[in-house]
């Protein structure tokens, strides 16, 4: 079982289910052929996919085409069941930096199949997190800055007000369908500019006033 780290607390939560949106940044969406969605697109990850940074991702070999996403995390501080919008607000309990590594190569392979993307997703060292920043010490205003960069060089330079659905809409709209207990994570997206990294590749990526995340590509 893997525990989430929190800054400036010592609180011990075991990781829950990690529940990810997809195409949530309009641009994204477009980089990758598809138009806006009408509702938020859900995949789930699990636990077992958690590492923190300074951590290395381990580049599973079947796939050629390995790639990046930085998202915004809200860590569900409460169960919740068909929340309205303030209760939605309550559940979050803080905020972190994530990234959604993903295998684009199976992905648009088993898109094609009409197959599910599990395995696109989830796989060892899929989810990288950075350190929860708890709500009572940093409210989130949505228009913090959200960038990523390979070797030195920025590949994602965002802001979270880009985002299609807010958080709060997306809590709703996944508490009406499943039950988000303490300790869930909530993968709310990437921005345009995913690239594909290769063993190797040094990855930092930072949400103004949440946190940085530091990674390495390994074989």
């Amino acid at each position: 079982m893997k525990y989430l780290k929190f800054k400036n607390s010592n609180e011990s939560v075991p990781i829950g289910k990690l529940v990810c949106v997809g195409r949530n940044y309009l641009e994204h969406a477009k980089e990758l052929g598809n138009d806006a969605p009408e509702f938020p697109i859900i995949f789930l990850k699990p636990a077992s996919n958690v590492i923190f940074s300074g951590e290395n991702v381990i580049h599973p070999p079947y796939s050629n085409n390995l790639q990046h996403e930085v998202e915004l995390v809200l860590y569900i501080g409460r169960d919740i069941k068909n929340a309205n919008d303030e209760e939605a607000e309550n559940s979050i309990g803080g905020y972190a930096v994530g990234l959604d590594m993903t295998l684009r190569d199976l992905q648009f392979e088993l898109k094609k199949n009409g197959e599910p993307w599990t395995l696109a997703k989830c796989f060892d060292t899929a989810a990288v997190l950075s350190d929860i920043v708890l709500k009572s010490d940093y409210k989130l205003k949505c228009n913090e800055n959200i960038s990523l960069s390979v070797n030195g060089v920025v590949k994602q330079n965002s802001d979270l007000s880009k985002m299609i659905f807010s958080p709060v809409e997306i809590i709703k709209y996944i508490s009406a369908r499943m039950t988000l207990e303490k300790g869930d994570l909530i993968f709310t997206g990437t921005p345009e500019g995913v690239s594909k990294v290769i063993p190797g590749d040094k990855i930092e990526a930072s949400i103004e006033n949440i946190g940085k995340i530091f990674t390495q590509i390994s074989k």
